[in-house]
């Protein structure tokens, strides 16, 4: 499963082995016990990628293989690409810009995903 936590300082992503199921009612019992509300519903997450990144075409391919409309990649510009997946969102409430999405996919394409990802992140990192 990957998870992508939406926080107001960016994205970070991460893979994991837990039943999303599981991490979802842990979320659910986690706000009930402090009394605070939970909004999960099915949806889309996406985040960019560098356009020129090694491996895209890794990606591309091994997407076009298994995933069918779950993934998608689509050219922004020039320099980047959008990765956009299917899964499920948890927020605070319905209009947060904050919270966790989660979703699962083959382990190729959610190795592949979490890959690109870590590289594109360490590449902004060298250039700050």
């Amino acid at each position: 499963m990957l998870k992508l936590n939406y926080t107001d300082v960016g994205l970070y992503m991460e893979r994991t082995m837990t039943n999303p199921e599981l991490l979802i009612a842990q979320r659910v019992l986690l706000a009930m016990r402090l009394g605070r509300s939970l909004h999960i519903e099915p949806g889309r997450a996406s985040f960019l990628l560098p356009a020129d990144i090694p491996q895209l075409k890794v990606l591309e391919m091994a997407l076009h293989q298994k995933c069918g409309s779950a993934v998608t990649l689509i050219a922004v510009d020039e320099g980047f690409v959008e990765v956009g997946i299917s899964g499920s969102w948890i927020a605070e409430d319905k209009d947060a810009h904050e919270g966790m999405f989660l979703t699962v996919m083959s382990d190729r394409n959610e190795f592949l995903i979490y890959k690109l990802w870590r590289m594109s992140e360490a590449r902004i990192s060298s250039l700050a």
